[in-house]
């Protein structure tokens, strides 16, 4: 039997992390394990004391000395992309000769550290793009130093423009890769995934809603990343217009840069009683987390569509409850929600038309019956893990097959 082909895998974030890009990297890199032997050189983590180089699932991970710091403050953020991203590119080069590089966007210049390494060893790339940088620092503000995001975007778009392959997360996306130097013909528009066997409908009434006192409740609930992306603030201030509604929970569930912000807001709208803020879930009561809101907010801030895709909204498909989504018109999760019928649109920065929407379904003027269903049809057809995967496994070996190299 000939020697299996090897993929190397930088991000710096991996399993154990919270993050979305570290959850779904993980799914993929164990899938492509059946195939492949993977390499993953990533960074430690937060909080955990994991050892520097172990296996999991078939996958052989690797952490690199670099910084832990909280990454609310922008400078600690760039202190552990700075320390992983050095000593990531010397562990690449250091060992043996994949066949193929692979990526995703975390840090966002990742990519050029990948590039320099499959160029040292005159392979293809292959980079998913999970978000487009710098623009989606610079429209929500964490970025707005001139020289700064000028040097960003040259890096971003060097290896854009190099990149054998580059997977696009939705068609608004790939619009945007194009515009920033991407190859057209080298894009593949390869949504995020779920796990629908893992994820499943439940009933609204179930053990982790009894024990939090929200089985008779009306539960709104955001779950994932509390972020600049997510807008946030037009959900709690939406309970502003709802102060009658006595059995209202907005329950924000998740960590992320603006917690502390969004906390302190509540209170200064004095909010509190119907706005309720959680940490992350332990992963395996998820699904029953999921099945306890009655209506999930997706929220993405205006001007953000195309720069970031909110794939938590397949988790809540797949939980089969209805969404209500705050974005632009031209957003993939206002695609989805209007085609499908799973859910409710609103513009993005209205928190008087969530507000309307929050009524119209507490007063019964607006009947939430059958959108689960649909989302949850359409997942299983769309967005599935495994339905993901086989579209992978189709790039990676024709990447690698037409590589020139």
């Amino acid at each position: 039997m000939s020697a299996r082909l090897r993929i190397l895998v930088l991000n710096q974030y991996y399993w154990p992390g919270v993050e979305a890009t570290a959850q779904l990297l993980a799914q993929l890199c164990e899938a492509l394990a059946r195939d492949y032997d993977v390499t993953v050189v990533t960074g430690h983590l937060h909080g955990h004391e994991l050892p520097d180089e172990e296996e999991r699932n078939g996958v052989r991970i690797v952490r690199v000395r670099s910084t832990t710091y909280e990454r609310s403050q922008l400078h600690h953020r760039a202190a552990n992309y700075g320390s992983y991203l050095g000593e990531s590119v010397r562990t690449a080069l250091r060992g043996e000769r994949p066949d193929l590089v692979l990526c995703m966007t975390d840090p966002p210049v990742v990519g050029d550290i990948a590039l320099v390494v499959a160029r040292r060893f005159d392979v293809p790339l292959l980079v998913i793009s999970q978000d487009v940088f710098p623009e989606i620092a610079e429209r929500v503000k964490r970025l707005e130093h001139p020289l700064v995001l000028g040097a960003l975007r040259k890096l971003v778009g060097l290896y854009l423009r190099r990149a054998d392959r580059v997977v696009a997360i939705g068609e608004t996306m790939k619009l945007r890769l194009v515009h920033k130097g991407a190859r057209e013909g080298r894009i593949e528009v390869i949504p995020n995934w779920v796990d629908t066997t893992e994820i499943q409908p439940h009933p609204r009434r179930n053990a982790w809603s009894a024990a939090r006192g929200l089985d008779d409740e009306l539960v709104v609930m955001h779950s994932g990343n509390i972020g600049h992306a997510q807008d946030l603030d037009t959900l709690v201030r939406a309970a502003t217009f709802l102060r009658d509604l006595d059995r209202l929970r907005i329950m924000v569930i998740g960590f992320g840069a603006r917690h502390g912000e969004l906390t302190r807001l509540a209170q200064r709208l004095e909010v509190t009683r119907a706005v309720h803020f959680l940490d992350y879930q332990p992963r395996e009561q998820l699904p029953l987390s999921l099945a306890t809101g009655d209506l999930h907010y997706v929220g993405l801030a205006q001007g953000l569509s195309g720069f970031v895709v909110p794939s938590r909204l397949y988790g809540i498909l797949a939980a089969g409850r209805p969404v209500l989504v705050s974005a632009d018109a031209d957003s993939e999760i206002v695609r989805i929600v209007e085609e499908v019928g799973c859910g409710i649109v609103v513009p993005p920065g209205r928190p008087e038309r969530v507000a309307s929407v929050i009524r119209d379904v507490a007063e019964g003027r607006l009947s939430l019956v059958g959108m689960g269903d649909l989302g949850r049809a359409w997942v299983e057809r769309e967005a599935d893990r495994e339905v993901a995967f086989d579209r992978y496994r189709r790039l990676v070996a024709d990447v690698v097959a037409s590589s020139s190299r």
